[in-house]
C-alpha cells in the first residue's frame, strides 16, 4: 500500500501540469478475460477511429492498473475491477469511472478437494489458509462470499496471491482455498479443487460483479474526445458480438485461451449497452454509486482508510453520451 500512496502523490503532481493533446493512447487490459473489444483490438479499429496509436499493455490484477496509471504510463484501464478502483479512490487516486466494461458472476474460491469443506460446513476454512488477490474483485467476492457462509476470516491466514499463484499454491498444498479471475487460472485451479459456493448459491447470496472503464482525470479532463471515441468503438465491439467461431477465435487468441475456454468464460457475461449503463448504473441511486458505496464499506472494515470524499463524485457517465 505504500507504493500506491506515493504513486498517488506522484499522480496528483501529475495534474498540474499544462495541458497536452495526446498522438498516443495507453489502454491497460487483462489476458485471460475475453471481451468483444478484442477484436477492435486485434482490427485496430481503436487506432483507425481515434486517429492516434493505441498502445495496449496486459496486467495481471487492477492493482497493478492502478499504479500504472499514477505513474502515468497508462490513460485507461479496460476491465479494471471495481474493487481495485473503489480502493484507489479511497486512498485519494484521481481517477474516474466513465463505463461499465462487463457484467459477471462474482469470481469462485476453490477449496481443495481433499478437505471435503462445502457450503455446508463452511465454518472449516476457519483457521485455514487462502490465497487471495488482494483489493480485487475476487478479494470483494471472498469476503462477500465467507460472510454468507458465516466464516470468521480474521481466523484466517490471507496470502496475497495473483490468480495463476494461487492456483499453483492450491495444487502443491501450499493453501487450502484460492480465489481466482481468469480463464486458465480458474481452470487450474478447478482440476484440484471445487468452488465453495455454487453459482446459483451465490445468486441467492446477491453475491455479484462487474467490472468498469476508468481513466486518469487528466486524460479525461485534456482528451474527452479520444475518451468518446474509445467508448464509442467499445460500443460497436460489443454491439457486433455474435459469438461466432470466427469471433470467438479472434478473442481467444489475443486473450490467451482456447476457444472452448472462452465460449465458457464469455457465456456467463453481460455488456451493457450504453443507454442500459446511462439509465441504470449512472446518475442519482445509479447501480455503480451504490455498489462502489458498498464496496467501499467493506474495504474499509478491512484496514483500507483515508477516506476523501464522495466515491460517487468519482462517478463519470457524460462521456458515454
Amino acid at each position: 500500500m505504500k507504493k500506491l500512496l506515493s504513486s498517488i502523490v506522484a499522480g496528483a503532481a501529475m495534474l498540474s501540469a499544462p495541458a497536452i493533446a495526446a498522438d498516443s493512447v495507453n489502454v491497460a487490459f487483462f489476458l485471460e478475460w475475453a471481451t468483444p473489444n478484442q477484436i477492435a483490438k486485434v482490427d485496430k479499429a481503436y487506432d483507425d477511429a481515434m486517429g492516434v496509436d493505441v498502445n495496449w499493455t496486459d496486467f495481471s490484477a487492477g492493482t497493478a492498473m492502478t499504479e500504472a496509471m499514477l505513474a502515468g504510463d497508462i490513460d485507461i484501464s479496460y476491465s479494471q475491477g471495481l474493487a481495485p478502483f473503489v480502493t484507489a479512490i479511497q486512498q485519494g487516486a484521481p481517477l474516474k469511472m466513465v463505463a461499465v466494461a462487463v457484467v459477471y458472476e462474482a469470481n469462485d474460491c476453490f477449496v481443495a478437494n481433499g478437505l471435503g469443506i462445502t457450503s455446508a460446513n463452511a465454518s472449516e476454512l476457519e483457521g485455514k489458509t487462502a490465497a487471495v488477490p488482494l483489493n480485487t474483485m475476487a478479494d470483494f467476492s471472498f469476503r462477500k462470499q465467507m460472510a454468507a457462509l458465516g466464516v470468521d476470516t480474521s481466523t484466517m491466514t490471507i496470502v496475497d496471491q495473483v490468480p495463476a499463484d494461487g492456483a499453483v499454491s492450491l495444487a502443491d498444498g501450499s493453501v487450502d482455498m484460492a480465489c481466482i479471475f481468469g480463464g486458465n487460472s480458474a481452470k487450474a485451479a478447478g482440476e484440484v479443487g471445487t468452488p465453495i459456493m455454487s453459482s446459483q448459491e451465490k445468486t441467492d447470496a446477491g453475491i455479484g460483479s462487474f467490472d468498469v472503464i476508468s481513466v486518469t482525470e487528466k486524460f479525461a479532463t485534456e482528451n474527452p474526445d479520444l475518451l468518446r471515441t474509445f467508448l464509442e468503438v467499445t460500443e460497436e465491439a460489443n454491439a457486433a458480438w455474435v459469438a461466432s467461431d470466427a469471433q470467438l477465435a479472434k478473442v481467444a487468441a489475443d486473450a490467451g485461451m482456447s476457444v472452448e475456454q472462452t465460449r465458457n468464460q464469455m457465456a456467463g457475461f453481460i455488456f451493457p449497452t450504453a443507454e442500459e449503463q446511462i439509465a441504470d448504473y449512472f446518475g442519482n441511486n445509479g447501480i455503480a454509486g451504490a455498489a462502489a458505496e458498498s464496496l467501499g464499506a467493506t474495504f474499509v472494515k478491512t484496514n483500507v482508510k483515508g477516506i476523501t470524499g464522495s466515491i460517487a463524485a468519482t462517478i463519470d457517465g457524460s462521456y458515454l453520451q
